[in-house]
């Protein structure tokens, strides 16, 4: 009775581990050795590329990019309408798009306009019982100045949403298609609500991208896994691998032996060795990006543009970018790139010229110079390949004109938020463009808004002028009309020097050959459905 009842069991195991590694040797792995952890899985707080590229995986968004482009196309929305003043957007979303489910959690219904307006809710309305939780730091939300933008956002039925602005808003599209506007299920924050634990939400978060969440280990892994019901299709590959590597050359010695088969940022001087491996392609296009030193425009001696104007021409620019850059490198005069349409390419770049910087100090009252300190990030980042060896170059420089510089660093997390708070007097920073719009750079690095504790104007640069022009090319519609305001925004910007623009960065992607059909994204990020890996 026993061994009747055994075999067919025993049979059938062996065909169940049979299928299962049949299975697994046709499963497709693509492994992306990551450059760091994600802050969370919220993307409303997250502000660097490494957070955005975990989360938009998972997430979906209501507009999105094309891949590889700057384009505005459908995403939870199919479709949409403007009304003629420029205020009022209706979306028309999707039907039978799924959410993932967890251990914590299974939905009981599609995505729909509930989860719309919780996820501006969540970002902008203190009332609402998510506002503060994980964090109430929605730095892009606000710096982009949602919160005195929006006038309501309204629920027509479960599949429309209306969007009424207090002015025309020229970037706003765009702006929704950016990674912080990830849309959450409003039905699984309820119910972790209600269970007492709503931090789970974004910690083991479920969205509706082409990718679910299987497991995070921090500074070392995220895997993830295709989600089989996206409504795009099946992603390519079946399971996606994060393997979070912050070393540049480790990063390239995984990549050599086949562990990882895309890589980020790489140490410019492995490059030459990278291109010899037949076994490896590289991508490349200039980098919609700029690295910067920010003056803390508040705090003595830097609220004076003489003194900003007299560091800006003690450093000699052209000799960091030739040390650490080497080919990878184009030096910046303006606050966006080259690439950025209304780039305004008559401006003239402070000169290097130490004499005349220490005229200049003399005049502001600083004969004899003063001391500082010079803030260098921690991490290689995708516009600054090595902050701290920088850093060095540029205290080297100051101490020839009487300036002493003392190096600071802090942990990642640590030094954005201590620098978006005000605590330095320089600082290195940089950005890569997130939707293709000046008003991305100019507006959120340096308008008034996000001047405020806690935003992205690290510089904390408040300048009437400047402001009034960033602020009527929002409001203007048109490409050609805005442009000459954005140009006027530059020249001001370099009269005022709150920053020392070092330089834009090529984007560069080694992989391995068997990877098809990645695509360079104009605004550095890593997204992998559409990817393929050949067998």
């Amino acid at each position: 009775m026993k061994d009747v009842q055994v075999k067919p069991v025993l049979r059938m195991a062996v065909l169940c581990t049979a299928l299962a590694l049949a299975g697994a040797a046709s499963a497709k792995t693509l492994v992306f050795c990551s450059e760091g952890s994600p802050e969370n899985f919220y993307p409303g707080i997250n502000t660097t590329g490494t957070s955005f590229d975990a989360n938009s995986q998972i997430y979906g968004r209501i507009v999105d990019f094309e891949r590889g482009g700057t384009r505005v196309v459908p995403g939870l929305a199919e479709k949409w309408d403007i009304s003629p003043d420029g205020k009022v957007y209706t979306f028309h979303l999707r039907k039978g798009v799924k959410w993932h489910e967890n251990k914590n959690f299974k939905p009981t219904r599609d995505f729909n306009a509930d989860d719309i307006i919780f996820a501006f809710e969540r970002q902008w309305k203190e009332s609402n019982p998510y506002f503060k939780v994980t964090s109430s730091n929605h730095s892009y939300f606000n710096d982009m100045g949602m919160p005195k933008l929006l006038k309501s956002v309204e629920k027509v039925d479960d599949y429309t949403v209306r969007i009424t602005l207090e002015k025309a808003e020229a970037p706003f599209l765009s702006n929704l298609a950016m990674e912080y506007a990830g849309v959450q299920s409003k039905e699984y924050a309820d119910a972790m609500l209600k269970a007492g634990t709503p931090e789970k939400i974004d910690q083991e978060p479920i969205g509706t991208g082409p990718f679910y969440l299987v497991q995070y280990q921090r500074d070392a892994v995220i895997r993830y896994k295709a989600f089989p019901q996206f409504w795009g299709g099946k992603a390519k590959i079946d399971d996606l691998v994060f393997s979070i590597t912050p070393d540049a050359s480790v990063r390239w010695a995984k990549l050599q032996k086949g562990e990882c088969h895309v890589m980020p940022y790489p140490n410019p001087a492995d490059l030459d060795a990278i291109r010899k491996d037949p076994k490896i392609k590289v991508l490349e296009q200039a980098g919609l990006n700029v690295g910067y030193l920010a003056y803390n425009t508040t705090k003595k001696p830097f609220d004076d543009v003489r003194v900003r104007k007299a560091v800006n021409m003690a450093i000699n620019k052209k000799a960091i970018i030739d040390a650490v850059y080497l080919t990878t490198g184009v030096a910046a005069k303006n606050p966006i790139p080259p690439t950025q349409w209304s780039y305004n390419d008559a401006v003239k770049d402070d000169p290097f010229d130490p004499a005349a910087a220490k005229k200049l100090l003399a005049a502001a009252g600083y004969p004899n110079g003063f001391s500082t300190d010079l803030w260098a990030m921690p991490v290689q980042r995708p516009y600054n390949p090595n902050a701290r060896r920088i850093a060095e170059l540029m205290q080297a420089d100051l101490a020839k004109v009487g300036i002493t510089a003392e190096i600071k660093s802090f942990e990642w997390g640590e030094y954005r938020k201590r620098m978006q708070a005000g605590e330095h007097q320089m600082g290195m920073l940089g950005w890569t463009g997130d939707n293709g719009d000046p008003d991305n750079f100019l507006n959120t690095l340096l308008g008034c808004d996000s001047a405020k504790t806690n935003g992205s104007n690290v510089a904390k640069f408040c300048y009437q002028p400047f402001e009034e022009l960033v602020q009527k090319a929002k409001t203007t519609s048109g490409q050609a009309a805005r442009t000459p305001l954005y140009e006027q925004a530059q020249v001001i910007f370099k009269e005022q020097a709150p920053w020392f623009t070092i330089a834009h960065a090529v984007q560069l992607k080694p992989m391995r050959a068997e990877v098809i059909d990645f695509k360079l994204s104009p605004f550095g990020r890593h997204n992998f459905y559409g990817v393929d890996i050949k067998e």
